[in-house]
């Protein structure tokens, strides 16, 4: 058990050495539902594969890194081989929280999206109920039918779809079942003291001497084999999966402040259209002329995001009511290009919105992608 805890320990902290650096996730982003069926048998006493007892169940689980994740576990089992039959279509549920950890990723790095077949690791805990209509049963099994379990599992998965948001998977797991005997609780006191009466109800577990103990034995557990089915959610940003930021140099990043700075503080003077179409180009409703820096203004994004700063509304609050204005939106070079045209366009509708809120008059608002040298997480808002 302690072993098994200090790996599980070892995996996540792994998970934050090895991984790339990935777009910050909003609360509900990277989480995942899924479904699973296949078949268990009890590991030992009795013939190999045989007495097949079928499952299916449910899985829902959230990426926190593109290695380490967490699920919640449910399946039920209809079956009651080898033991005798319990009375009820379901013989049992078990509910179990997993950690996850994709082998895949640890080891090979995350390039941005998921590969096509990946592996990956789960252990977790989890709480078995046994069903019954046999009041002998029900009496004779009182303290066995609730019991703790313990899972470990490999995942060997395709992920397909367009933006690889569905995933098929197979999955060899043994489970193993914590606080059993082979003995119905029935106690029967003498002068010798107290002694435990067999009971043909028992589940034939070989591990008595155990059972008040989460003991890992091979004589306790069952081994199963499922395939399953999940669909990955749709993130905030648009994507089904982990994307890659690329980290700026900080001098690059001071280099394009001060790019900004000097144009938002030089004095009045007539920039020529050249510098100025990489923002406001291809926009043939509006005839180009010479203007001063005072009919532009600048509004800078974080990385990523399109919602304003107390700073970009202050600079927007400089725009005068009445006037026209055309707003072009841009994003820098990290990400997709589909991406980019989107989050461009969340930026410049955006500002056109806070804009028409204080009585401007928005003609248009674009989102230009990537445009240029100049692009920089920006929106650009021409007064005409």
């Amino acid at each position: 058990m302690k072993k098994l805890v200090l790996m599980l320990a070892a995996a996540s902290m792994a998970a934050s050495v090895s991984a790339q650096t990935v777009a910050e996730s909003k609360t509900f982003d990277n989480i995942y539902v899924g479904i699973n069926g296949g078949v268990a048998t009890k590991t030992t006493g009795h013939k190999w594969l045989s007495d097949l007892d079928p499952n299916a169940g449910i899985r829902i689980g959230r990426y926190f890194t593109p290695v380490f994740g967490l699920a919640i576990e449910g399946n039920a089992y209809f079956s009651n081989k080898p033991w005798v039959s319990t009375g009820t279509v379901v013989r049992a549920t078990n509910a179990s929280l997993l950690g996850t950890v994709n082998l895949s990723n640890w080891f090979g790095g995350y390039k941005g999206e998921p590969r096509t077949f990946e592996v990956s690791a789960l252990y977790g805990l989890g709480w078995m109920h046994v069903f019954t209509n046999n009041k002998a049963f029900e009496a004779a099994t009182s303290e066995n039918r609730n019991r703790m379990t313990s899972k470990a599992a490999l995942d060997f998965a395709f992920n397909f779809g367009s933006a690889k948001q569905f995933q098929f998977y197979v999955e060899p797991s043994i489970n193993f079942a914590f606080l059993g005997n082979s003995h119905a609780k029935n106690a029967v006191v003498s002068p010798a003291g107290v002694s435990y009466v067999d009971n043909t109800y028992g589940y034939g577990y070989k591990t008595a001497a155990q059972s008040g103990q989460p003991a890992y034995n091979i004589n306790n557990s069952f081994v199963q084999l499922n395939a399953g089915f999940v669909y990955k959610f749709a993130n905030s940003n648009g994507t089904h999966n982990f994307t890659i930021v690329t980290p700026r140099d900080q001098a690059e990043i001071d280099a394009l402040n001060a790019q900004i700075n000097d144009l938002r503080n030089r004095k009045p003077e007539v920039i020529t259209k050249e510098v100025v179409k990489e923002v406001v180009k291809e926009v043939p409703s509006v005839k180009v002329k010479e203007f001063t820096v005072s009919d532009l203004v600048f509004v800078t994004f974080a990385q990523g995001k399109s919602n304003l700063t107390n700073d970009a509304k202050k600079a927007l609050n400089n725009v005068q009511q009445g006037v026209h204005v055309q707003v072009v939106g841009t994003a820098s070079p990290e990400g997709s290009k589909e991406l980019n045209d989107r989050l461009s366009q969340a930026r410049a509708d955006v500002v056109a919105n806070y804009l028409k809120g204080r009585g401007v008059i928005v003609d248009e608002a674009t989102g230009k992608g990537v445009q240029g040298v100049t692009s920089n997480r920006l929106a650009v808002v021409y007064v005409k």
